[in-house]
């Protein structure tokens, strides 16, 4: 289908899916809140009266027409509720992530011009409350603790009516800002209009099955990303599924495995988890050993699929950051086929994705209907086109016109390959990419693949921008610390051989370096999304790079 075909065929905004299901499934539950060993359940009628009185509430403050209205919490049923809420009254949602520093949390509200936030579920809102800029109304979620700063979502709903109309917007409305997570420098504000989301709706439905009965999805990735957004926000409406939440990471495993999603999004380290959660259990030796034999095999794979609460899926995706191909391949080993896809916040996250049929490892899928894909010759850049590309960076005309061409094709910043067969492969990021000291490029995440197999290994950054040789920084896994050194340092040191063979010699990466602390998101080498903030770490450990590289011994330990 061409791209011109698609943005005709139907502009119907995701609103219109909210209506749909709130006159024809008014009892029947749309989002369940994990509480221990019980749920609180929101069937569709009780959403659209939430939703609607806030609305009515929203258009009774006279905020000018489509004005940017924020929203910071993690992942609970209110976060949709607001969410609907502030797109049938009219305005545009600004989703933040719930990670945010005060100055972050000030600089982006500021930036968006939002006059009104909604708060809700936060682990650090003693701190981040001092990033709310002053006289910004603010509406507190009722998981909230009471706090005079903030006005109480059921005060509001018990003195403002619902909204009886259901008003649709326009195709050109903007749907919502969606501000970058940071990875590269300062986040930046992504404008979506509603034919755009309209857009890709349409040329993916074959892809993520919107019209499976009785669609279940789980909801844990911050929903202000875009992924999230799309596969558990946006399709949950489109089907009319159950949307299951998360209580806290502590019960993520046992939320997973009652709610049995059928569509299920997972960034790599989640996989990583779960393939340690599964070797803790059952060493690798083991597993091999039962998988050859017929019977048991079916059996094991069965019962670790029910475990990790997988056993229905019929859509399970990966993005957001590479994934080993042995990773892969060991899920596919367990009857868990993992579908790669590739995409970003500027086109909706939706270039390409794996078909389950016609898998080919090594690359992020086949391109998607409607979308356009072409490499520059010069640099290797990835260029898409699509309906579904951003309007543009919200206040910053200058680098929207620097990312998007006049002609409408997204300069992505990662380099990459396509195939014949439409099949895209990412070789790397331009921002990544540095020269050794005879000037050959080095591309990080190319000698990180090298290292994917090992099961000692948690985490990787390879570095060495002012160094002779790149050299790789490691987390050791849980198995990893409960082994003892000389074997880590000997499993690595094999590792490390294997890989650089296959390198050039400028590639050859000369040290591991096992550091002690786990890059997580509190300590900012993180992204929310679970990406490695590659430069933060740099910055981390640039001090003790030299003493490292001069030592005599190939993996060093961390004092």
């Amino acid at each position: 289908m061409s791209i011109s075909n698609i943005a005709q065929s139907d502009s119907r905004p995701f609103i219109d899916y909210f209506y749909k299901w709130e006159r024809e499934k008014a009892d029947q539950v749309y989002l369940r809140q994990s509480v221990g060993t019980t749920y609180i359940d929101y069937t569709w009628q009780e959403v659209g009266r939430q939703a609607r009185s806030m609305a009515t509430y929203l258009r009774s403050l006279d905020l000018p027409p489509q004005s940017p209205i924020g929203l910071v919490s993690k992942n609970c049923p209110h976060w949709l509720i607001a969410d609907i809420a502030i797109l049938i009254s009219g305005h545009i949602s600004v989703p933040l992530y719930p990670t945010l520093t005060a100055d972050q949390l000030h600089s982006v509200l500021e930036h968006s011009q939002c006059t009104v936030l909604f708060v809700g579920k936060l682990d650090n809102w003693s701190t981040m409350r001092a990033g709310v800029p002053t006289g910004m109304l603010c509406i507190a979620f009722p998981e909230n603790q009471p706090d005079v700063m903030l006005r109480p979502w059921n005060d509001i709903l018990a003195m403002y009516p619902p909204m009886v109309e259901s008003p649709k917007p326009e195709p050109d409305d903007l749907f919502t800002i969606v501000y970058t997570s940071g990875t590269t420098g300062r986040p930046k504000g992504v404008m979506i209009d509603y034919r755009a989301a309209a857009a890709i709706a349409e040329s993916t439905r074959n892809k993520t099955f919107q019209d499976l009965a009785n669609a279940r999805f789980f909801s844990y990735l911050p929903l202000c990303h875009v992924a999230e957004r799309n596969i558990v926000e946006a399709l949950g409406l489109i089907t009319g599924g159950t949307i299951y939440f998360v209580e806290s990471l502590a019960t993520f495993s046992q939320n997973l495995a009652a709610a049995r999603p059928t569509h299920f999004l997972a960034v790599p380290r989640i996989w990583t988890k779960f393939q340690q959660g599964v070797l803790a259990n059952m060493p690798q030796s083991r597993l091999n050993r039962l998988l050859q034999i017929p019977i048991v095999s079916s059996l094991v794979k069965r019962k670790i699929r029910q475990r990790l609460g997988l056993n229905d899926t019929v859509m399970i995706l990966t993005g957001a950051a590479p994934m080993p191909i042995p990773m892969l391949q060991w899920f596919r080993r367990l009857g868990i086929c993992i579908q790669d896809s590739y995409g970003m916040t500027e086109n909706l996250g939706a270039v390409s994705i794996m078909p389950a049929d016609k898998i080919k490892d090594g690359t992020v899928g086949r391109v998607n209907d409607g979308m356009n894909v072409r490499i520059d010759p010069a640099t290797g850049e990835i260029l898409t086109q699509a309906p579904w590309n951003m309007r543009g960076y919200y206040r910053d005309p200058e680098l929207t016109a620097k990312t998007l061409t006049s002609d409408n094709w997204l300069h992505t910043g990662d380099i990459g390959e396509l195939d014949a067969e439409g099949y895209l492969r990412i070789t790397g990021r331009l921002n990544d990419l540095y020269k050794s000291p005879k000037g050959e490029f080095i591309i990080p995440s190319k000698l990180e693949s090298g290292f994917s197999e090992n099961p000692f290994i948690d985490q990787i950054c390879v570095m060495g921008t002012q160094l002779p040789q790149p050299i790789a920084l490691l987390v050791l896994s849980e198995v990893g610390q409960k082994t003892s050194p000389t074997d880590v340092s000997k499993s690595l040191t094999d590792t490390l051989i294997a890989s650089n063979s296959q390198l050039h010699a400028y590639e050859r990466i000369k040290k591991i370096i096992l550091v002690k602390d786990t890059w997580t998101v509190d300590n900012n080498l993180m992204t929310p999304t679970l990406k490695i903030k590659r430069k933060e770490v740099e910055k981390r450990y640039q001090a003790a790079i030299d003493a490292w590289y001069d030592q005599d011994e190939v993996v060093v330990w961390e004092a």
